[in-house]
């Protein structure tokens, strides 16, 4: 009986120690987010559709007011594009073509979904979130999960990966109402709350 009522209490206690862990790296995860008001990547995104799947390779910059610029690395024949956004209009242009700008006052939700900083609005604003715990190559990540507001048929919701030891995003992936990946943003570098100049985001 007393090996059993050990046996127990080292149980407990090992449970608690990892909720307490668990807690405690939910909690850096969950200031850091909140804090966050700018940041610089490079990250990977993959679009999946039901003929085929494209991927780019870009730099974003990004500020939580909305001002926000994505360069594309790759592939070859997308090289050299970029979007940017002062908050008011969006401008797409190629660095490799002068004088060829395109400006719109709409946003696209496929460009703007894969934004961090649009992930935290959705799930500040989101009646539907969760919480858990995965392994992601090896690192021991938080998993935040979040409804995506309207009615757009491919992007309905998603979940964003997070290192605990780092608090920095490893993964963003975006699905349909089947629940199926259409977009995956992969994050290789990332900075935030890093100082960005307005004219980043300028003409």
């Amino acid at each position: 009986m007393k090996k059993f009522l050990l046996l127990l209490s080292t149980i407990l206690l090992c449970s608690c120690t990892k909720k307490i862990n668990n807690e405690s790296s939910y909690q850096k995860i969950n200031n850091m987010l909140v804090n966050l008001k700018s940041y610089k990547c490079t990250a990977n995104v993959k679009y999946i559709s039901n003929k085929n799947t494209i991927e780019y390779k870009t730099i974003q910059y990004c500020k939580s007011d909305g001002k926000y610029r994505i360069e594309i690395i790759s592939p070859e024949n997308s090289a050299g594009n970029i979007t940017l956004s002062d908050g008011k209009s969006i401008y797409q242009y190629n660095l490799k073509i002068n004088g060829r700008v395109s400006v719109t006052h709409k946003e696209n939700m496929e460009r703007s979904e894969i934004f961090l900083t649009s992930f935290i609005r959705n799930y500040s604003k989101s009646l539907e979130t969760s919480v858990s715990v995965a392994n992601m190559d090896k690192s021991k990540c938080t998993v935040l999960e979040a409804k995506i507001p309207g009615e757009h048929p491919y992007l309905s919701s998603e979940k964003l990966f997070i290192d605990n030891k780092t608090q920095k995003p490893l993964e963003l992936v975006i699905y349909d109402k089947d629940n199926s990946e259409r977009i995956i943003v992969s994050y290789e570098e990332f900075e935030y709350n890093i100082d960005l100049k307005d004219s980043l985001f300028k003409m």
